[in-house]
């Protein structure tokens, strides 16, 4: 009787967001689905710190996991995913990226090309497709035409690597494509940032014409005094509420063959499977691993939601040389 081999898995990275990595995989490997290998940070030490707390092996340069894993993750500062995912993706190896998929879409192309060459799956961690409020809502999505969307955090807990628009829109940009449609073109974008506390910028809004008519309006912050993350969107005789934050979901809806427009309004409260995201968003990857099918959020949809964000970036540098602030 054969048996088949779990997975080898290795988190890289040990930031804010990748420490979850590590004590996903770390939690899905004790269940016996996979077999973690080891956690890996640049900084020895706290690999091996955060590899202790995860019962497993700490390792300092990502290189000498190559040849020892069947997947990794990478959560790493947005500027190397490039080099670490190629690396692994060349080796056969599939990869879990942390959004943004890249730096640019240059590099993003190259990510795309080397897991098209080797047969190796690659997926991008766009977090909020995961989140239990979005999950029970996206059956319910029928022709969103407009949304105004708020995303705020506390300046102390973001990285400093990217700006604004590559750290937390990116959430919202990427959800308002999949949500109008892959296959919707952009038909204008209207955007102003600019820097607070750093030298890059630190809020900006966004205003996104879709060509089939749909208009989103997405503001995002990292200096705020609290978490906000809140998106409200209306299609044809409904109002969607969607909070990831407090994992809360409605649909109000209207009847229009009521008698009174008072007596058709009804409001549907989601019922919310409160499951951690990223547990589900990993353990997501490893069934497209073992269905051999594509990844819930492709290399390719990576690439879309950067596309965007780069407009995006380019719209506020525009506004930024017409205010002066450059």
């Amino acid at each position: 009787m054969s048996t088949v081999q779990k997975l080898r898995v290795a988190a890289i990275g040990t930031g804010s967001l990748g420490r979850h990595h590590a004590r996903n995989l770390a939690e899905i490997a004790a269940a016996g689905r996979v077999e973690m290998i080891g956690i890996c940070d640049a900084d020895a030490a706290t690999a091996s710190r955060v590899a202790n707390d995860n019962g497993c092996s700490s390792f300092a340069d990502w290189r000498s996991l190559i040849g020892k894993v069947d997947m990794v993750s990478i959560a790493t500062p947005t500027e190397t995913h490039c080099e670490i995912a190629c690396a692994f993706l060349d080796a056969g190896v599939h990869t879990l990226v942390e959004k943004p998929i890249a730096l640019t879409l240059a590099e993003s192309d190259r990510m795309i090309a080397a897991a098209a060459a080797s047969g190796a799956k690659l997926m991008v961690g766009q977090l909020e497709r995961f989140n239990p409020a979005m999950v029970a809502l996206r059956p319910k999505v029928d022709n969103p035409l407009y949304f105004e969307i708020h995303r705020v955090s506390p300046f102390p807990n973001r990285s400093l690597d990217v700006d604004v628009v590559l750290d937390v829109m990116i959430h919202d940009l990427d959800a308002v494509q999949w949500l109008v449609g892959a296959d919707v073109a952009v038909s204008e974008i209207r955007a102003v940032g600019i820097p607070v506390i750093s030298d890059k910028v630190d809020a900006a809004n966004a205003r996104i014409e879709f060509a089939n008519g749909a208009v989103a309006n997405i503001t995002a912050s990292r200096i705020g005094t609290e978490k906000i993350r809140k998106t409200r969107f209306y299609q044809t005789n409904s109002y969607v509420v969607l909070d990831y934050a407090t994992k809360f979901a409605s649909v109000t809806s209207l009847n229009p063959e009521a008698a009174h427009p008072l007596l058709g309004i009804s409001i549907d409260r989601l019922k919310i499977n409160d499951v951690e995201p990223l547990r589900a968003e990993i353990e997501a990857f490893f069934d497209s691993i073992e269905r051999d099918e594509l990844p819930p959020v492709t290399g390719e949809d990576g690439r879309r939601a950067l596309a965007l964000a780069v407009g995006v970036l380019e719209k506020i540098e525009s506004h930024a040389s017409m205010l002066k602030l450059k």
